[in-house]
């Protein structure tokens, strides 16, 4: 029955997105870029979205389940049905998926916890779970263990810092974090590296419940039952399938044992509700915690630890291979062929996934739907155009870095530019990108109307950011404000992680942009749970996807400049800027790093931490720490120095109209064939996920890092590289200059 109906909801979008090729009267072609763009603009239906956006949340899109494999097959018949030479790429993935999944609270009190979502009024698809499967992490360990629970707060570095000096131990327990503070991943990790035997992570209603929102349904908010899955895969050591790191993983490709892969973990881990947190929370013992520790459930927080809470925790998994479908699909270029523009986004979901990640996937479908009835009229882009539906995002970029590392050699010689995005909601433009495509980014963007206000995309972020910082003076961004207030290009964000340009920009080199609206919605209340719905979205995300229109119009003007013009419109002085203040940051760190050191010093010898101590629950002092040595940063200074003089002769030469096809693949001058310490698959000198961040991003990563962790010799030589690498890419770009 399912299976009907799923191919009921698909041959209805099919429908809507209009007659066969065959059958379509054809247009002229646009005779200038402007009149591309609209008659692009013209093609871009937020009907169509809406559409797509029902049928494809209708039933659960987890790696695996048939309504995955369902919308693989509709994607691939729509691009087929806009004229593009589309197919299905196949890849063979460990996805865990849980057997047995248990959580009791065994003292004070036996209580059963855990389980399903219950629906709620309103949302059809929230009754609709029998293919769902329950609340789960991906990639956490299986495991049978029964011990006492110890609240770690958001169970980041610090908060075991904090921890230790409150002379809590947490070896042998349960830890209970709450979501947030850094990536979902690494709350286990750092658990079972300080000797834990589970971890449990809930949603606390400060973060994303009735403390921002009114619950689900009178809200957006999370509701008491509400429940955030997501990976706990180490996507900071490398991403993808974690048996074939560095490879694609095709049917016959090398794998390793489960045992040998460092991304997976070895203690049981559940994602629970804020309800059953409340339950373990309640009689918790021990030292309360410090205001900054605490959550807004109506209790006062302790840390725990002693035998007043218990609990049983039971995992168990079905570890075998599972398919996962890439959709790829492609319009030849007419004069370029051998240089590619690649557009993708994910499809899969954790449940239904109505609004991450098929708001922005709707949105890129539409872009493919518009350039296919351009190229009806007898348009063609210069250069060829790769649009990617990505499979197994949510579990750990599995389908984009298994494509990227399968291809990678094709990708290394002809891919230009990677254009990314994920979810999408109401709100403002987020752009985070490779910083030579600031300015491409933003001249898009002020082409495109905001839905709400009618003024540019820029023009409304701009004012977003000056009121922000008018409202919330201390939290401004003072770039951004300065930007905005010169009314000037906005600042993009470096890319971290957390979505699937990881493997062309971190691992490939290959210059990437990732783009979103949002800031006006409530999807962090419905975020990987069942009430990620068409419901939600169309009541508090998005409503009639006036700002999924809005994305294909920005994100389309990126893969249609980039496709026609005579280069990827690059501005090389945007990244000289960035890394000028990135190495000016690095030398404020070390200089905050040695004051620190001298203010600890000092404090221990007046015995100042033992005198502020409250005797009824005692704080430690800080443990020693080697002193912060005087690193010697002026190779990266001289290195920035070069980059900024030869970024501004560039950049006005190629304005002056000087050839810059050397510079098509500059990015890849930032890789470091040895990648960055402890994690090799990364190797942008420029950009990384944080180890201890997870989606946040990292700006020279293996300098910045190996500072932070007092890694010094680490430093020294990652100064070395980088300086080199930033060099190599000034030397690049003085070829231009030179003609």
């Amino acid at each position: 029955m399912m299976r009907h109906r799923i191919l009921a909801g698909t041959a209805l979008a099919l429908a809507i997105a209009g007659a066969p090729l065959a059958a379509a009267p054809a247009a002229p072609p646009p005779a200038t870029p402007a009149a591309t763009e609209a008659a692009f603009d013209a093609a871009i239906s937020a009907a169509d979205q809406l559409a797509w956006l029902k049928d494809f949340s209708s039933a659960p899109n987890q790696v695996g389940s048939p309504h995955d494999k369902a919308n693989a097959e509709a994607t691939l018949a729509l691009f087929k049905q806009w004229g593009w030479d589309a197919r299905i790429e196949t890849f063979q993935v460990l996805y865990p998926t849980p057997i047995e999944t248990r959580l009791e609270m065994i003292a004070p009190a036996r209580v059963t916890l855990g389980g399903q979502e219950p629906p709620v009024a309103g949302d059809p698809t929230s009754a609709a779970t029998q293919a769902a499967l329950p609340p789960y992490v991906a990639y956490q360990g299986d495991g049978d263990v029964t011990a006492p629970v110890v609240y770690v707060n958001y169970g980041m570095p610090a908060d075991y810092e904090a921890l230790a000096r409150a002379g809590i131990d947490v070896r042998g327990k349960i830890v209970l974090a709450r979501y947030g503070a850094g990536w979902r991943g690494l709350k286990p990790k750092l658990a079972q590296e300080h000797g834990a035997v589970g971890c449990l992570i809930y949603s606390d209603p400060a973060d994303d419940g009735y403390a921002r929102f009114d619950p689900y349904p009178r809200g957006g908010g999370r509701p008491e039952r509400g429940v955030q899955r997501g990976s706990v895969q180490d996507m900071t050591t490398y991403p993808g399938d974690p048996l074939t790191p560095g490879v694609g993983a095709t049917a016959n490709a090398r794998r390793l044992d489960r045992a040998q892969a460092v991304t997976l973990l070895k203690i049981p881990a559940l994602p629970i509700a804020y309800g059953d947190a409340r339950q373990l929370l309640a009689g918790l013992e021990g030292p309360l915690v410090p205001q900054s520790a605490r959550g807004a459930l109506p209790l006062a927080y302790h840390w725990g630890g002693t035998p007043a809470v218990q609990a049983h925790l039971l995992v168990r998994s079905d570890w075998s291979l599972k398919p996962i479908y890439d959709v790829i699909a492609t319009m030849k270029g007419r004069t370029r062929p051998d240089e590619w523009v690649i557009r993708g986004n994910h499809r899969d979901g954790w449940v239904f996934g109505a609004a991450d990640p098929l708001t922005g996937h709707g949105a890129m479908l539409s872009e493919a739907k518009a350039l296919g009835a351009l190229a009806r009229s007898g348009w063609r882009p210069e250069r060829t155009i790769v649009y990617a539906s990505w499979d197994g995002e949510e579990p750990g970029l599995l389908g984009s870095t298994e494509w990227a590392e399968t291809h990678a050699d094709e990708l290394d010689r002809k891919a230009l530019l990677y254009v990314n995005t994920d979810m999408s909601s109401r709100g403002f433009l987020e752009a985070e990108a490779s910083h030579e495509l600031q300015h491409f980014v933003n001249e898009a963007a002020r082409d495109v109307r905001d839905p709400e206000s009618g003024v540019s995309v820029i023009a409304r972020a701009q004012a977003h950011t000056l009121a922000s910082a008018y409202d919330k003076p201390a939290g401004a961004d003072a770039e951004a404000l300065a930007a905005a207030r010169a009314g000037a290009d906005m600042p993009v964000d470096a890319l971290g992680s957390g979505s699937d340009y990881s493997a062309f920009l971190q691992h490939l080199g290959i210059a990437s942009i990732n783009l979103g609206f949002g800031g006006e919605d409530a999807t962090s209340g419905s975020y990987h749970s069942v009430y990620d719905s068409f419901t939600h979205v169309t009541k508090f995300d998005d409503p009639g996807l006036a700002y999924g229109a809005t994305l294909s119009k920005v994100a389309g003007r990126l893969v249609l400049r980039a496709a026609d013009g005579p280069r990827i419109p690059a501005r090389y002085g945007d990244f000289a800027q960035a890394v000028t203040r990135y190495v000016g940051e690095l030398k404020k760190l070390v200089a905050a790093m040695q004051a620190k050191d001298r203010s600890r010093a000092t404090l221990v010898a007046a015995h100042a931490f033992a005198l502020a101590a409250d005797p009824k629950a005692p704080i430690a002092e800080p443990p020693a720490e080697a002193a912060t040595p005087a690193l010697d940063l002026s190779p990266l200074e001289a290195a920035s120095a070069r980059l900024s003089q030869a970024a501004t002769a560039a950049d006005a030469a190629i304005a002056a109209g000087a050839p810059a096809e050397g510079l098509a693949r500059i990015d890849r001058l930032m890789l470091d064939a040895q990648g960055l310490p402890f994690r090799p698959w990364y190797r942008n000198l420029a950009y990384a996920p944080g180890r201890f961040t997870g989606y946040g991003a990292k700006t020279l990563p293996g300098v910045r890092e190996a500072i932070e962790e007092r890694r010094w010799d680490d430093a020294r030589a990652y100064i070395v590289k980088t300086a080199a690498a930033l060099t190599a890419y000034a030397d690049r770009l003085a070829t231009v200059s030179r003609r």
